[in-house]
């Protein structure tokens, strides 16, 4: 036994323990807002403030459409927002957002964005888009670890009752129902944007409700299923079923239509980077009309808009005129920049990820899927960064974790989060992943932690079509326009690509 345990020791000490995430420190500084008096001054047309998805669409809109007047300015040293990502020694993996499915034929933008990047490279005949293979989901897509045993599909199949079965059958068909069904002016129930879904009043009273309690209402008691919405919306939102409005949890099967391919539709476009393999498609729009590490934290409306920004690795201030200003930040950001003495209602979940270097030999015989999740787990599983890599022999493997902080007070834990050590973060995502693999902490080599404090909004009732969400999207003056995915409710990528372009479109 000793020798045992002394071995033990030196592998723990072997182990790299490393913590990352968004730059939090220079965002706080918010508050005080003591930063030294201006000594440049910039003029542009266009100024937007933020370098996650909608600033970047929206330069890519400006650019489209002749007008090249435009400046960028983003806090952190890099662009993308939640479409981040960074690389070890063995592959790429993402800081964030992972994956975009396939749009609905309805969305002709995201399409032709498709083709500029060379993800779709045209049609056949008869409508069914050609689409680069290697840039999507291979088989294995997912599996669930479920009843000690992995299984293909993350909804829970082998060994079910008859009567979750059918509570199963009966809530898909009730989702494909929902996912056709339009108002009496054609419009979408559910659509993507949202901001193109029906209004009526029978539509809008499914958000003011929360999805758990709708789904009571309607008979549905199954722990699976039960179990495999919460994990959806945990997945998509941060927050399960117990705080998200029954609206977004429906939207959330019923808003995709899987109408634009038949050949592709179960599957999604992917990388190792994640969505930053997105991101960086939009480089050639931003270059030499960008500045990164810089922090706006005030603006003023006079003939013009004059913005102040720090720029952090400078160490000096500088003002910005601009005709018009588009901040495609969050409100979280937006209520220190304006001074609002009463905080908006939005709610942002924090996420951790974990991104762990393993030994080859890890999983065995077992064929990794992209997407790995883990039945009952409070985290989301874990994604096989090196899930498309052709090599027959491929060294040493990379997985992501991805754990959602769902709970009623995101403040406090976002606060518990950003105090939680290496040893700690360990622990945390260790005992999930334990369950699954019960050896894993004997193959691993490097464990890379990533807080995000504000990660993503939660649709919780009221947030999508509530009075305090349409007043954070009205312009200022005509001269400052706000774009964000927070201002949808749904934090996914075409949300933030549609509000980038829509309002650059405005703007012009």
């Amino acid at each position: 036994m000793l020798p045992f345990l002394q071995y033990c020791g030196k592998k723990v000490k072997a182990l790299l323990l490393k913590i990352t995430g968004t730059n939090h420190v220079l965002g706080h500084k918010l508050w005080a807002k003591d930063f030294p008096q201006f000594s440049e001054v910039i003029h542009t047309k266009y100024l937007v403030v933020g370098g996650g998805i909608s600033g970047l669409s929206a330069c890519r809109f400006f650019s489209r459409n002749n007008e090249q007047d435009y400046l960028l300015l983003e806090m952190e040293n890099h662009l993308g927002g939640n479409s981040s990502n960074e690389q070890n020694a063995f592959s790429k993996f993402p800081l964030g957002a992972h994956y975009l499915p396939l749009p609905n034929k309805e969305n002709v933008e995201i399409i032709d964005f498709l083709k500029e990047c060379g993800i779709c490279l045209g049609a056949e005949e008869n409508g069914e888009p050609i689409l680069d293979e290697y840039q999507m989901t291979f088989p294995q897509q997912e599996r669930l670890f479920y009843k000690n045993s992995w299984q293909n599909d993350i909804v829970p199949q082998r060994g079910i009752s008859a009567e979750t079965q059918q509570e199963l059958n009966r809530f898909f068909k009730l989702m494909d129902e929902f996912r056709v069904k339009k108002d009496g002016q054609g419009k979408y129930w559910f659509a993507i944007p949202v901001h193109d879904s029906s209004k009526e009043d029978e539509v809008v009273k499914l958000e003011k409700i929360i999805f758990k309690d709708w789904l009571v209402e309607n008979n549905y008691h199954s722990e699976e299923l039960l179990w495999l919405l919460d994990y959806s919306c945990r997945d998509d939102f941060g927050l399960g079923i117990d705080y998200v409005s029954a609206w977004a949890g429906i939207h959330y099967f019923a808003g995709r239509k899987n109408n634009w391919s038949t050949k592709y539709k179960d599957q999604v476009f992917t990388w190792p980077e994640g969505n930053a393999r997105l991101a960086k498609h939009f480089s050639k729009y931003t270059e030499g009309k960008h500045m990164s590490g810089n922090l706006v934290f005030d603006v003023k409306i006079n003939d013009k808009v004059e913005v102040l920004s720090f720029d952090n690795t400078q160490k000096k201030t500088k003002k910005i005129i601009a005709d018009k200003v588009l901040f495609a930040s969050p409100q979280f950001v937006n209520e220190r920049i304006f001074n609002h003495q009463k905080a908006t209602p939005f709610h942002y979940v924090p996420w951790l990820l974990t991104t762990i270097t393993l030994k080859n030999e890890f999983g065995g015989d077992e064929e990794l899927a992209w997407d790995n999740v883990i039945y009952g787990s409070s985290g989301l599983g874990y994604i096989f960064d090196q899930h498309q890599n052709l090599n027959q022999i491929i060294g040493e493997k990379v997985i992501t974790h991805y754990k959602s902080f769902s709970t009623g007070d995101c403040k406090k834990a976002r606060k518990k989060l950003y105090g939680m050590k290496e040893s700690e973060l360990k622990t945390l995502v260790l005992d999930d992943l334990k369950k699954a693999h019960p050896l894993i902490e004997d193959f691993i080599l490097e464990m890379q932690f990533h807080k995000i404090g504000h990660a993503m909004i939660a649709p919780v009732p009221n947030q999508i079509f509530g009075e305090e969400t349409q007043k954070a999207k009205e312009p200022i003056e005509g001269k400052i326009f706000f774009a964000h995915s927070d201002l949808s409710g749904i934090s996914i990528f075409e949300e933030a690509f549609y509000q980038g372009i829509r309002t650059a479109e405005k703007m012009m």
